[in-house]
């Protein structure tokens, strides 16, 4: 993408074709990386008799950490998400369950013999058929009757 440092005007010309022969260099979201890239490049191209403020600078600089610290954080909630539902999915098996069979309608009760994480969401397995663990509605301990 080409800047025309006297009108400020951008040659989109310069950017479809930038982007049409390498699509994969660009990003939606902005990064640390784009942030240092943007802030060395404003920092080359200011005017000397009008530097840039350092509050301003400092800001922006505070912004993005926040924003990265809370990337991170987003990130780890999402793993500790998908823990829990391998554990709540794992704590099933050898107890009865019931879901409702998406292909019938019907209410299915049977016990969780296993359990599957290959997908996204942890498959039960219910009377030989996997289920999703956002599919189980109900569970129920199976109790012993020796003493």
């Amino acid at each position: 993408m080409a800047l025309d440092g006297i009108t400020g005007t951008v040659d989109t010309a310069a950017q479809a074709s930038a982007l049409a022969a390498n699509p994969t260099t660009t990003s939606s979201t902005m990064d640390s990386q784009m942030f240092l890239k943007l802030l060395v490049t404003q920092l080359q191209n200011q005017d000397p008799s009008s530097p840039m403020d350092t509050n301003a600078m400092i800001g922006q600089q505070t912004q993005m950490a926040m924003m990265e610290q809370m990337t991170n954080q987003t990130s780890t909630a999402n793993e500790n998400f998908s823990l829990q539902m391998r554990i709540a999915a794992a704590n099933l098996v050898g107890k009865q369950v019931s879901y409702t069979d998406a292909t019938t309608g019907t209410d299915v009760t049977g016990t969780a013999t296993a359990v599957s994480y290959a997908g996204s969401v942890p498959q039960v397995t219910v009377n030989g058929k996997e289920v999703a663990l956002d599919s189980v509605s109900g569970v129920t301990t199976t109790t012993s009757s020796g003493s």
